[in-house]
């Protein structure tokens, strides 16, 4: 069985939740059973430490910078191909890969739309370089698509190959609720509307699959559930009782994210000073959109005086990430929108660390499956910090959750069991 896993490369200056899930896609992929992987980057060239260990197809197919200046530049609607080569050369794209524009929807709401139709935004030309490529390269069996915001390659590819389409499904809303109206509602029903080109669509949670059908209004046979999982390293989690307690932050430093949720919940509970010595640090990266916010959090912090209690790391990869892990005791994301599952959730209690999060999305099934944390309800600050007090002033719970978490991601979470799950899918979708 021969796999085409097509991604969307992105930049790596921020913990990317979609850039960790295609690797550990591609991971998982590679360990089914008889199979043959590939992994070939669409808009933008992956992370480089993605690359490096995963060994992603080094070409990139349809261009972020070609197609977004055919979208605004009408004198660019009928680029010649030395040009869009040119602009589309590995430079350009690892420079449009660092912008902080590649997170935002503003502006990009009818390339999205083209994107999920098909037909304005793959060109044939592009289209048959890529067919063309694939053919040649692997003759693939199946092509797996990372999201649904580019479903309109499945009908394009299907005109010109026999072969299964599987496509992934985890957050688009985060991007697609970003947009306006009437933007919003037209993308998805033309998610909707493309899906019949699919064979099977995967995701990794109960929650995902009922808030997919629920926007598409898709009958959901053909969408199966198979949780994200990975091989974590082993940590070595610190006895040092000496340590004051530390809260700590895995996430993109954003809004987005809830970041200032934290920070307010951090300052109540100094201000309490039932938790002598907490400190607050913080993990994941940002994007230039977010430095005025962090910027805000940061002051806030140091109008209460608490400033020497807040440690930000500048990496959150390696030994810096393994750093992290050994120096914090509870781990919580307080994000204002429901996620569809959590990969930090899943890092955090790999490492033994518990981690407390509002009771939304698919946060309450994914600790049911780890036990390594808690979560609360109404999602307010006030409730969030009662939360975290509970936690940080008890050793012996953060011991018991943690080493659950730690046990359970190994078990139940391993990438092994995620390629069994692709595998039933896939031989499913060959019958």
């Amino acid at each position: 069985m021969k796999i085409v896993y097509l991604i969307t490369g992105s930049g790596g200056s921020f913990y990317c939740a979609n850039c960790y899930r295609d690797m550990l896609y591609f991971r998982a992929i590679k360990k089914v059973p008889g199979t043959t992987a590939q992994a070939v980057p669409l808009y933008l060239p992956p992370d480089r430490g993605m690359n490096t260990e995963n060994a992603f197809d080094n070409k990139v197919f349809f261009g972020a910078i070609s197609l977004y200046m055919r979208e605004k530049i009408r004198i660019f609607r009928n680029m010649p191909q030395f040009l869009e080569r040119f602009f589309n050369s590995r430079p350009f794209l690892k420079l449009a890969s660092g912008m902080a524009g590649t997170t935002r929807t503003e502006g990009l709401e009818d390339l999205t739309l083209n994107m999920i139709e098909g037909d304005n935004a793959f060109r044939p030309e592009e289209m048959k370089r890529l067919v063309k490529y694939l053919i040649s390269e692997s003759k693939p069996d199946i092509i797996h698509l990372s999201n649904a915001l580019i479903l309109g390659l499945a009908r394009q590819i299907k005109k010109m190959m026999d072969v299964k389409i599987v496509c992934s499904l985890l957050n688009e809303d985060d991007w697609i609720d970003d947009m306006v109206e009437p933007y919003r509602s037209r993308a998805w029903k033309m998610i909707a509307a493309e899906s019949v080109y699919v064979d099977a669509f995967i995701t990794p949670s109960r929650y995902y699959k009922e808030h997919f059908i629920g926007r598409t209004g898709v009958k959901g046979d053909n969408i199966h559930i198979v949780p994200l999982g990975f091989d974590p390293p082993g940590y070595n989690k610190s006895d040092d009782y000496s340590r004051p307690p530390a809260l700590g932050y895995f996430c993109r430093i954003s809004h987005y994210n809830g970041f200032d949720k934290l920070a307010d919940a951090f300052i109540m509970l100094k201000k309490e000073g039932s938790i002598p010595g907490l400190t607050l640090n913080v993990c994941g990266g940002y994007t230039a959109d977010d430095k005025p916010f962090i910027a805000s959090q940061i002051k806030k912090i140091r109008e209460h005086g608490y400033q020497k209690s807040v440690k930000i790391y500048p990496e959150f990869s390696g030994d810096k990430k393994t750093e992290f892990f050994k120096d914090v005791d509870v781990i919580s994301v307080p994000v204002r929108k429901h996620d569809g599952y959590g990969l930090y959730i899943i890092e955090a209690n790999s490492a033994g660390i518990p981690v407390v999060q509002p009771a939304t999305g698919a946060f309450p099934e994914i600790i049911e499956m780890t036990g390594g944390g808690t979560t609360f309800s109404p999602d307010t600050v006030e409730e969030l910090a009662s939360s975290l007090k509970v936690m940080l002033n008890d050793r012996d719970l953060r011991a018991k959750l943690g080493a659950a978490g730690s046990s359970n991601v190994r078990s139940i979470l391993s990438l092994s069991n995620m390629a069994d799950g692709l595998s039933k899918v896939y031989n499913q979708v060959l019958i």
